[in-house]
């Protein structure tokens, strides 16, 4: 199982653990705004804490409650309200609606829609904003205490969490999304009266899809897997230029005149060339064509006098010194036909 942040499921909670519901109980915690400041304050972990979040959508304000140790996934919650429009309420809408600053929000007494994870739904004897300037409420329980109005897993899942399917650890590891798949649905095909007879004979509508694949992203993929410290390895199938001719003193005019002809005869022979004829230092444009990551590097030095030059693979840094006639064989057997 794999999937971006954005979709990622995790193992929710069974039913609560059997802990005996206390009472509810209101206590004062002075500027305790964070889930770090109550849970130092009351000596309580942060998965025990419901933290409770605003957002304002096309269907007026939700509550969105959360884990203290969570975050809110807002794309599966924007799913679950129905909405397009969802912003997080900001402090002047949050104290009007709940009477309390930020930091002190909670379900208990809240008149709102609320939206509970399944993870807090699962909690026992929690801690909560009490809609009043610092002041909690602890032994809150779900279900007692506040409505269940919505139940749903809006959290972000995190590495470490039970996989959905065969409930193993999940591991976050960093990634690129090259391809998108879009389920259209019946929007289009309506609009365009592309229908089919289904096995009753009854005209329906296609349900559509579509698929796109990022060209920056695809490059960036690739980027990702081919490099070392001195920069890009273009795989030769996708490199902006397969070759490159760097003259080692552009102002000697033996070395750029054979670098000249070198350069007509790989493009002659099919292969992308750049011809590197700056001033700049040999250092200079050595590092800059490691950076750039040429596939082939023809260099043309203090040989040239001789007809000879160095052809440099970049993946793996091997230099063999050939004669002029013998450039364009050597580049083919380092690059795929």
């Amino acid at each position: 199982y794999a999937a971006n942040a954005e979709k990622a499921e995790s193992r929710s909670p069974g039913a609560p653990t059997g802990e005996e519901p206390k009472g509810l109980e209101f206590v004062a915690t002075p500027g305790m705004r964070t889930v770090e400041e109550v849970t130092s304050f009351l000596g309580v972990p942060p998965q025990k804490i419901i933290k409770t979040l605003l957002y304002e959508t096309d269907r007026g304000l939700v509550a969105a409650l959360v884990r203290g140790d969570r975050e809110v996934n807002e794309i599966k919650l924007q799913q679950v309200v129905g909405t397009l429009r969802l912003e997080l309420a900001q402090g002047a809408t949050v104290e009007e609606a709940t009477g309390a600053p930020v930091g002190f929000a909670g379900p208990v007494g809240l008149s709102l829609p609320l939206v509970v994870d399944r993870e807090v739904a699962a909690l026992a004897n929690a801690v909560s904003g009490a809609n009043a300037a610092d002041a909690h409420y602890v032994n809150v329980n779900p279900g007692r205490d506040f409505p269940l109005d919505t139940v749903a897993d809006i959290r972000l899942a995190a590495a470490g969490d039970g996989c959905t399917r065969c409930g193993e650890p999940l591991a976050a590891a960093r990634g690129i999304e090259v391809g998108q798949l879009f389920k259209l649905g019946d929007k289009y095909s309506k609009v365009m009266g592309a229908t089919f007879l289904d096995e009753n004979g009854r005209e329906r509508p296609f349900i559509m899809g579509c698929y796109g694949i990022g060209v920056s992203r695809t490059m960036a993929a690739a980027v990702e897997q081919h490099h070392d410290d001195h920069g890009i390895i273009w795989p030769p199938t996708i490199a902006p230029f397969e070759v490159v001719v760097l003259p080692v003193n552009s102002k000697d005019a033996v070395q750029v005149e054979l670098a000249e002809k070198i350069y007509r005869m790989l493009v002659t022979a099919g292969y992308d060339t750049i011809l590197d004829d700056r001033t700049e230092r040999p250092g200079v444009k050595f590092k800059d064509a490691d950076l750039i990551g040429y596939p082939v590097r023809v260099t043309v030095g203090q040989k040239a006098g001789a007809n000879q030059v160095e052809v440099r693979l970049r993946r793996t840094g091997e230099t063999t010194v050939v004669g002029v006639n013998n450039v364009c064989a050597t580049v083919a057997a380092l690059l795929p036909g």
